[in-house]
């Protein structure tokens, strides 16, 4: 059974920082391209990150460069998301995503709230 647990949101202040981490199981995690997605109430989902199954390619939104950090642990089947200097803007529900040619998964998402 294919599963992407999401964990690490929360509540955080303007400025502050949080770690996401997704953890894969039921597929062959290094195959993947894994990235994050956000979406927000009102708005469409929107890619934040990703990062490539071979070479650790990343790539990011504008919104985020410089501030938020992909990467990925094949041993532990983790990908993970460092989020520095987060902004209200950054609000939204986290969703893990694994991609293999047609095939894509979906985690069940983590809120994210930066809010003083």
């Amino acid at each position: 059974q294919v599963q992407l647990v999401e964990s690490g949101g929360g509540l955080v202040q303007p400025g502050g920082s949080l770690r996401l981490s997704c953890d894969a199981s039921g597929f062959t995690f290094r195959m993947y391209a894994m990235s994050w997605y956000r979406q927000a109430p009102g708005k469409e989902r929107e890619l934040v990150a990703g990062i490539t199954s071979v070479g650790g390619v990343t790539n990011y939104a504008d919104s985020v460069k410089g501030r938020f950090t992909i990467s990925r642990d094949n041993a532990k089947k983790t990908v993970y998301l460092q989020m520095n200097s987060l902004k209200p803007e950054d609000t939204a529900v986290y969703y893990c995503r694994a991609h293999l040619v047609s095939t894509i998964y979906w985690g069940q998402g983590t809120q994210v709230t930066v809010s003083s």
